[in-house]
């Protein structure tokens, strides 16, 4: 069948095995090796596809396995998504501690992407909050891996590309909260000094930091800073208003993109009406306020198949991160690179990162800031500015995110991700995908 990753830059046939019981992992993956594991497909590149060969779709491994209420302890399958998990345990007062911008991905993408999210500077990633999985391999073999056992293979599986194995019988440490509900902040801001003056300003008081920029705007950028923290249920008796019904909160339907348009509805003459809009709209809400939690955190997941508004041609996501002393220029850089080229991006998210042991060889954070863009590919003009973008960020000493990645050279990435010798001892050599082939060479 044919497949696209959520960028939609290609759409290739692969062989589509679905996995749905554990104990066959072994033989299914022998079978058809060489493959890669695939969930919900919404990594943006090349990391979950295989033109040509196996995808192995982990969506039938979806089960709960246990959990202890008292403390949080969740073991489960890797096809599970996010959402799931949120939907079915929020309720009890348990979270997980970390997601992305999208409950929309499997467990076991989460691992192997060592995905992060607005509160890095307090929880970290994804990976560490794994207490324990098991690994398939397709050689045959099953190992048991953690911090205490197999500890090499565990951080080199977390954020390693689904390149180690087929993960599952997931255990997975979640967070209490006393509500759904999120005390907010919204402070718009005029320039990139006053931006790195908020999120350092945000960082001791603020679990969740954020903002968007207008870069149609170049170096002197305007943007949103957003910022909250989990309400107690001291907190929320204490408003001086009535809360939405959750039930009703929950029940909003979904808008849809039903169709994919010939071209792309991001482009000049939509991206400057619509970023005026948006931070004029938001720059009324400033000040204090509440949310729901995944109205706050996944605001794309209210629009289903929202990539198709890129037009059939698809789209570039580009995900950096640099180092904090050199973040203010290069980030300066790259905004001037792109309004030169007369780009835009409809979707410009800029935060933090803080210093913390990285959970897997290959993750992306580090202790910087770091700048995500969409762009709709245009063919070589949008190659160009990438390429552009790939010259201040290796100059200024950072990298790009594997799992939005679909161009990145082989060279930068062997430069930017100093573990990856290490870590290719421990790939499955019955496992390759197209991100692997092409930074990899295999």
């Amino acid at each position: 069948m044919k497949i696209a990753s959520w960028g939609r830059l290609s759409q290739d046939h692969h062989d589509a095995i679905a996995l749905s019981d554990h104990r066959c992992l072994s033989s299914q993956i022998q079978r058809s090796a060489p493959g890669i594991s695939y969930g919900m497909g919404r990594s943006y590149g090349d990391v979950c596809l295989n033109p040509g060969g196996a995808l192995w779709l982990t969506r039938g491994l979806n089960r709960f396995i246990s959990f202890d209420d008292q403390t949080g302890l969740l073991c489960c399958e890797p096809g599970v998504t996010l959402k799931e998990i949120q939907d079915c345990f929020v309720s009890r007062g348990w979270m997980l501690p970390v997601t992305p911008g999208t409950q929309l991905i499997t467990v076991g993408g989460a691992i192997a992407n060592d995905v992060h999210g607005k509160n890095h500077h307090v929880m970290g990633t994804f990976g560490e909050h794994v207490v324990s999985f098991k690994l398939a391999r397709t050689d045959g073999t099953t190992l048991d891996c953690s911090r205490k056992q197999n500890p090499d293979m565990f951080r080199a599986t977390i954020a390693g590309l689904g390149l180690t194995g087929i993960i599952y019988n997931v255990q997975l440490q979640l967070r209490r909260i006393e509500s759904p509900w999120l005390l907010t902040d919204t402070v718009p801001f005029g320039n990139l000094d006053d931006f790195f003056a908020l999120a350092d300003e945000s960082e001791a008081s603020w679990e969740h930091t954020v903002s968007w920029i207008d870069c149609l705007a170049g170096p002197q950028t305007r943007g949103i800073f957003m910022r909250a923290n989990h309400a107690s249920k001291q907190e929320l008796a204490a408003l001086p208003y009535y809360l939405p019904d959750i039930s009703k909160v929950r029940r909003r339907k979904n808008i849809d993109m039903p169709l994919t348009p010939p071209v792309s509805l991001v482009n000049r003459l939509s991206l400057r009406p619509f970023n005026a809009a948006y931070y004029a709209m938001n720059a009324r809400k400033a000040g204090a306020g509440v949310a729901h939690y995944e109205s706050f955190s996944y605001p794309l997941d209210k629009i289903n198949n929202w990539n198709r508004m890129y037009g059939r041609r698809g789209f570039y996501q580009y995900q950096c991160v640099v180092p904090r002393n050199n973040a203010r220029q290069a980030i300066e850089s790259m905004l001037t690179a792109i309004a030169d080229a007369g780009e835009g991006s409809f979707l410009a998210v800029l935060k933090t990162f803080t210093e913390r042991p990285a959970a897997g060889l290959l993750s992306f954070p580090m202790a910087g800031a770091t700048l995500a863009l969409d762009f709709p590919n245009k063919g070589g003009a949008t190659e160009d500015l990438l390429a552009r973008l790939d010259d201040v960020v290796s100059s200024a000493g950072g990298r790009l995110y594997p799992a939005k990645d679909a161009r990145m050279p082989a060279h930068m990435f062997a430069a930017s991700y100093p573990e990856l010798t290490q870590f290719s001892a421990f790939r499955d050599p019955g496992i390759s995908s197209a991100m692997s082939r092409r930074l990899l060479g295999s």
